[in-house]
């Protein structure tokens, strides 16, 4: 047999998902095992949600449709952006995907040429190198400060003569900081003085807690260089929906449709009318749920300082990223074996002596998480 593709080979799989698959093989075999170690939402997709997907199965909306998206929920995401993101938006410049990684998958592939560099920001979600990757691109990593989980000038010595984009996801996977108004100005003054694209993944941008959020293609011409990634999965709890959407510059989708018409085709019909009425209808659900991260934020954090752990500034998203002593890969896997709580080691994610908890879960299954932990230590 001739030899399998060198290029898929070489990619690591995803660690958050392996941990997540050796927790569910654990309570499979009977033990009660508290997993910390996914970002999904522990609620279900509110009722106005489901009820738009139901009737749209109900009348046959169960065809093939426009490969970028039915254009009610192109036009809904263009007002949406328009309207909270502070940059103009027109439906033809939007695709909706498969979910949030598709959309950057695509837009990979989109802009980058074999050999481009491509600047990622660490910590940073376990994805990013891989669709570079598959996208023929070349992943050059710049670490945040550890402190301030904020940028510096330190930044610009990252630039040679063959980036083409740098990677932005605020709030972050996984450390949960947001970048401040002058990191996010460092990084378009960046792109605008290197003629460089930048892909912002703002999935989390409706978890902030105590302060704004601010959109990169906003800021200065951005919007002519940025792809804006965001979907539905974390906001309206529509994990298992896969929808999510890019928002670029018309020439930029023009390519991701090529992309997406030669390997998914499209977003599933029905679901997408759900994505409708999440737009569209009453916003209350999206803050009960943020109202709620919080309390739960608030909680973990408070534990994890009196046991003595140092955490990153959890200002968004729903995940506490705590420093440990030692190898984090060693204190995560003593956690599940001997305390039956899942989390993902920060090696997973370019930062070794981190684990990232995730507090997507009843406060009753946090409370034993803590208690858990506190047994068995880590420092």
């Amino acid at each position: 047999m001739k030899p399998l593709s060198k290029k898929v080979a070489a990619i690591v799989p995803s660690a958050t998902i392996e941990i997540s698959n050796r927790a569910k093989k654990m309570q499979r075999e009977g033990i009660d095992v508290i997993s910390l170690s996914i970002g999904e939402p522990d609620f279900d997709t509110p009722k106005h949600i489901r009820d738009a997907c139901i009737d749209a199965l109900n009348r046959g909306e169960t065809h093939y449709a426009p490969s970028n998206g039915i254009p009610e929920l192109l036009s809904a995401i263009s007002e949406k952006i328009t309207g909270e993101n502070n940059f103009s938006c027109k439906p033809d410049q939007v695709i909706v995907a498969c979910g949030a990684k598709d959309a950057i998958y695509e837009g990979m592939e989109a802009v980058l040429n074999p050999g481009d560099e491509v600047l990622l920001l660490t910590p940073a979600w376990v994805s990013y190198e891989p669709c570079v990757q598959m996208a023929g691109g070349k992943i050059v990593k710049h670490a945040v400060n550890q402190k301030t989980f904020q940028l510096d000038d330190s930044l610009l010595e990252r630039v040679t003569t063959s980036t083409k984009m740098i990677v932005v996801n605020s709030p972050s996977n996984p450390s949960g900081a947001v970048f401040d108004k002058k990191s996010m100005n460092l990084i378009a003054d960046l792109c605008q003085d290197h003629d460089l694209y930048a892909m912002s993944d703002e999935i989390y941008e409706k978890l902030v807690y105590g302060k704004g959020h601010i959109s990169l293609a906003s800021i200065g011409d951005m919007a002519h260089r940025t792809i804006t990634i965001n979907g539905f999965s974390k906001a309206y709890a529509m994990t298992g929906w896969r929808l999510g959407y890019a928002v670029a510059p018309k020439e930029i989708i023009n390519e991701m449709s090529k992309v997406q018409q030669h390997s998914v085709s499209q977003a599933t019909t029905f679901a997408m009318w759900g994505a409708v009425a999440a737009l569209k209808g009453d916003q209350h659900c999206v803050e009960e749920m943020r109202a709620e991260f919080d309390r739960r934020r608030i909680y973990i954090m408070k534990e994890l300082s009196r046991m003595g752990y140092e955490t990153a500034p959890a200002d968004g998203a729903f995940y506490a990223f705590v420093k440990v002593e030692g190898d984090d890969m060693a204190i995560a896997s003593r956690w599940l074996e001997k305390g039956h709580v899942a989390a993902t080691p920060g090696s997973a994610f370019d930062a070794p002596g981190w684990i990232r908890l995730s507090y997507a879960a009843s406060m009753d299954r946090l409370r034993e998480a803590m208690e858990r932990i506190r047994d068995v230590g880590g420092n």
